[in-house]
């Protein structure tokens, strides 16, 4: 049962505002190490220097998209096991069958809530005190 004050979580999205508004629902979840990056290529380089727990990336992504980022991040072996929760606007069936077979442990569909949001993260760690 972790903390939710002690997990560090990076969040990866082309989208300012959509990094905003998954920092803010966090806070109220009650994590507050986070990091963000713009694009998968910043945010690859961004855990292999300093990993994280959780990783909350976009899918639609340019340089490297969602599932691109997550192969790269699984084939790492120093990060390979980091958590990784996809968040996109489309959940069709083809992105979430490759994304499970490259390993991501959750999925977000937007628009989301910070209670959806706590209850995709409750999935991956446990129920967070």
């Amino acid at each position: 049962m972790p903390a939710a004050s002690a997990l560090n979580v990076l969040i990866v999205d082309d989208q300012q505002s959509m990094r905003i508004l998954v920092k803010t629902c966090l806070n109220q979840i009650g994590v507050k190490d986070i990091r963000e990056a713009a694009d998968g290529e910043a945010g690859l380089r961004e855990l292999i220097t300093k990993p994280a727990h959780l990783v909350i990336s976009d899918f639609n992504m340019p340089k490297i998209d969602g599932l691109a980022f997550l192969r790269a991040i699984r084939a790492h072996p120093p990060v390979a096991n980091t958590a990784f929760i996809m968040l996109t606007g489309r959940a069709d069936a083809d992105l979430v069958q490759r994304a499970v077979q490259f390993g991501v442990n959750n999925f977000l569909v937007k628009p989301f809530t910070t209670a959806q949001l706590k209850a995709k993260l409750e999935s991956v760690f446990g129920k967070l005190t």
